[in-house]
């Protein structure tokens, strides 16, 4: 379905063929959603969802070869297009297509170097994923500066890091006492870790807070270099 005359090859060009593929599938989950509905009718085989480098889209059938050119995106989109709700349809299929996405992007990016595939993925990830297009949910992540290359390491570690971790690591054993099951829990609070809220990590004893238990906020967060939990500035307070 998807033919590829000249793969993209640079960070640049991998990067522009993820947009355009993006932008389609987008314009098909959004702008098209009638049209792609229809076109998604469960009595037909197994349908894909393509987003193409000149950034239109296509419900197909898989390709026929085996290894295929590229990576396939999920199977069969159309079949539960009349057993859901079309919102919870719609999402499911961002989802998929988000994978897709990455998946393709890493495909051409194969020979990339680690620095290299690590700014690329900052690329990707610098845009809202689909799914949160398709959910019109905000990206979870720092509140903007003006100069968006001059964000302090400090602020990206502190969003980034708790949301890339499933188990955050431990400083010490003290920290055994905040953390079930590799599940983040609040230093402040105890609560549970919710991606919907912005935490903030001491670079201390490197536990994680509430950023509203602490009284920090994401605009907050990025002018300070090093953060200190209330626990770690009275510990350095005392004589």
């Amino acid at each position: 379905m998807t033919s590829i005359s000249s793969s993209p090859r640079t960070i640049e060009e991998i990067f522009k063929d993820y947009n355009a593929r993006r932008a389609g599938i987008v314009r098909a989950l959004t702008n098209d959603v009638e049209e792609f509905s229809n076109l998604c009718n469960p009595e037909k085989e197994n349908l894909c969802l393509y987003g193409h480098p000149n950034g239109t889209w296509e419900v197909n059938l898989p390709a026929e070869e085996v290894p295929p050119e590229l990576p396939e995106p999920a199977l069969g989109i159309n079949f539960a297009r009349d057993g859901m709700n079309r919102r919870d349809w719609l999402s499911l299929v961002a989802v998929h297509g988000d994978c897709w996405l990455l998946s393709v992007a890493y495909y051409f990016g194969a020979r990339l170097n680690r620095n290299e595939r690590k700014r690329l993925y900052s690329l990707i990830n610098d845009l809202p994923t689909v799914f949160e297009v398709v959910a019109e949910r905000k990206p979870i992540k720092d509140k903007p500066s003006s100069d968006s290359g001059s964000k302090s390491r400090g602020s990206i570690k502190r969003t980034a890091d708790v949301q890339a971790k499933s188990t955050p690591k431990l400083a010490d054993e003290s920290c055994d006492e905040d953390e079930e099951h590799g599940e983040t829990l609040c230093g402040s609070c105890g609560g549970n870790y919710n991606a919907d809220e912005f935490w903030i990590g001491c670079d201390i004893c490197e536990r994680w807070y509430h950023g509203k238990c602490v009284k920090i906020t994401p605009a907050k967060a990025e002018s300070i270099n090093q953060y200190k939990c209330p626990s770690c500035s009275s510990k350095r307070a005392r004589p």
